[in-house]
């Protein structure tokens, strides 16, 4: 029987720590892949180094300056290739940084997006959230720097925060190891398909604005059916967003 985001914590608390093996740079043969989003500062590198092995590994992005990182980690079989995006505030694609990420999450398609946010600070990270929440339908929040969290007496209601969001919420210290296990086993169960996200969604949209997306967002179906997010890219292409609409002209998109 498939599990809701509301088990999350019952399904980590079985977690095979056996089952792991961190592979760092063999990303070969991959079964899923997994985007590594977050603000800058949140820990992200130091999540990535606990999940995958490395230390740090860094190239460039095909004709960016903007940092690329790569690693990979085995759980019960399975490999998954872990991409490390760059840090960002949000996805607007106002500078390189969001571009890149904003395009990754949409193109690439990753089976499962890992957000990272900085629990002792989550409102301001929370907009970053929202954005990748409209683009992708299987996301984990990784809640990390809970330390510094309990250390300024900030107590947060997880179950709550998995309800209103739609997806897995797993509190991380990732500096001290702590949650990685239960954060490895909640990727592995939303990508296999034994958590489903119901991602949250805007929902206050003005009637005009909304009937127009809907008609736009069926005309791109009618286009591309095997595309996931029809729906943001109505959104994006009524606010003039030139990358979107280069993206659709040139057959990106498919």
């Amino acid at each position: 029987m498939e599990n809701n985001v509301n088990s999350t914590c019952e399904t980590c608390s079985q977690f095979n720590a056996k089952g792991l093996k961190k592979l760092g740079l063999n990303t070969e043969k991959i079964d899923f892949v997994v985007a590594l989003a977050g603000n800058p500062n949140t820990g992200k590198s130091t999540v990535f180094n606990a999940l995958t092995g490395l230390r740090q590994h860094t190239g460039n992005w095909p004709g960016k300056t903007v940092v690329r990182a790569e690693g990979a980690f085995e759980y019960n079989t399975k490999k998954f290739k872990l991409v490390d995006l760059p840090g960002t505030y949000s996805l607007l694609s106002t500078s390189q940084d969001e571009e890149v990420a904003r395009n990754f999450i949409l193109f690439g398609r990753p089976d499962v997006t890992l957000i990272v946010v900085d629990a002792s600070r989550l409102e301001r990270n929370l907009n970053l959230v929202l954005q990748i929440l409209e683009i992708t339908d299987k996301a984990v929040l990784c809640l990390n720097l809970m330390d510094e969290a309990q250390r300024n007496n900030i107590q947060i209601e997880l179950r709550t925060l998995s309800k209103d969001l739609g997806i897995p919420v797993v509190p991380t210290s990732a500096r001290y190891s702590k949650g990685i296990p239960e954060l490895i086993q909640t990727i592995n169960d939303v990508a296999t398909g034994q958590i489903i996200c119901n991602p949250h969604r805007i929902k206050n949209v003005p009637k005009n604005i909304e009937k127009a997306v809907k008609q736009l967002s069926a005309e791109i179906e009618k286009q591309i059916p095997s595309i996931p997010n029809s729906r943001w890219i109505a959104f994006r292409l009524l606010e003039g967003d030139n990358q979107i609409i280069d993206a659709l002209k040139t057959g990106e998109l498919a």
